[in-house]
């Protein structure tokens, strides 16, 4: 090698894959932070919500189906809850959640809210279902089929227990129930112990005069009536505190306006209210047997 000659040293990587040449890192990385944005994600919600909120969203994702059964031995009668427990949620609770948007002044969201009364709606639905299945195949209870009402109100869903002309719920002139009325209470309140909701109840008469010497009247008539129905209630196994007002309207909200001295005006009213009141609801009194009847309204 003469002197003044250049040497050349020429390194040759082994691997194929330098530099900027190959981008298999990029898609791990983009995976990474992908996973961690989900994540971080998941502990704002978990921070915003409330745990009746987290139920619910977790019960929208793995939801219980009631199958309807042929009798008292499967379903809700058999059992089998129309809400899981952990779904449940009281009646005080704000079913509004945060939504991303709100955290930078946005509105709030709907999701919740959406599927927490899609959720009721459906209870309400199988409640009713079910309680008409039963009477159905009890052979005593068939013939009350016509007393009995159900419709789906802006309050909540409302079973009533009509009189007919041959066919009285109690005793006349008295808070005594009939045998079969018992009975009919004890298949409601096997449906409704189902069921988160609470429960209103009230006592109707009809416009004829009515008073003893002592002055016994309508007012007391239909409260005892109501009470009357709390305790049956009770007994067929509905917490005394879900029960959060008993009251006798006497004939002041008659079920035929048109004919204030009717039988189906002695009446029973249970309602199971609503959880999550913002459902739209046709704006209709469905105490009219001849007028159009709230969503889902149905007499037996």
């Amino acid at each position: 090698m003469a002197d003044g000659d250049v040497i050349v040293i020429k390194k040759i990587k082994k691997g194929g894959h330098g530099g900027h040449h190959g981008g298999a890192w990029k898609l791990a990385y983009a995976d990474f932070v992908t996973a961690m944005m989900a994540f971080f994600l998941l502990l704002w919600l978990l921070n915003v919500t409330t745990d009746e909120q987290k139920m619910g969203i977790a019960d929208y994702f793995t939801p219980a189906s009631i199958s309807s059964s042929k009798s008292g031995a499967d379903g809700i009668l058999g059992g089998q809850s129309l809400d899981p427990d952990g779904a449940k949620i009281s009646s005080g609770a704000q079913t509004a959640v945060v939504g991303l948007g709100s955290a930078a002044g946005g509105g709030k969201s709907t999701m919740i809210d959406q599927v927490l009364q899609e959720r009721e709606e459906q209870r309400f639905k199988e409640a009713e279902e079910a309680i008409k299945e039963e009477v159905e195949q009890n052979k005593e209870l068939k013939e009350l089929k016509e007393n009995l009402v159900i419709d789906n109100t802006p309050e909540g869903l409302r079973i009533q227990l009509v009189d007919a002309d041959k066919q009285g719920m109690f005793q006349s002139g008295s808070a005594r129930m009939q045998e079969k009325t018992k009975k009919m209470l004890a298949i409601i309140a096997d449906v409704i112990n189902q069921m988160p909701n609470k429960v209103q109840i009230s006592g109707h008469t009809d416009a004829r005069p009515f008073k003893t010497k002592d002055g016994y009247s309508n007012w007391e008539l239909s409260s005892d009536r109501a009470q009357a129905t709390r305790r049956a209630l009770v007994d067929g196994g509905i917490k005394e505190e879900r029960v959060v007002q008993v009251v006798g309207r006497e004939a002041k909200e008659p079920f035929k306006e048109d004919d204030p001295a009717h039988a189906s005006n002695r009446r029973i009213s249970i309602v199971l209210i609503r959880e999550n009141p913002a459902i739209p609801v046709m704006n209709v009194d469905p105490r009219q047997p001849g007028a159009p009847q709230a969503a889902g309204a149905k007499k037996l």
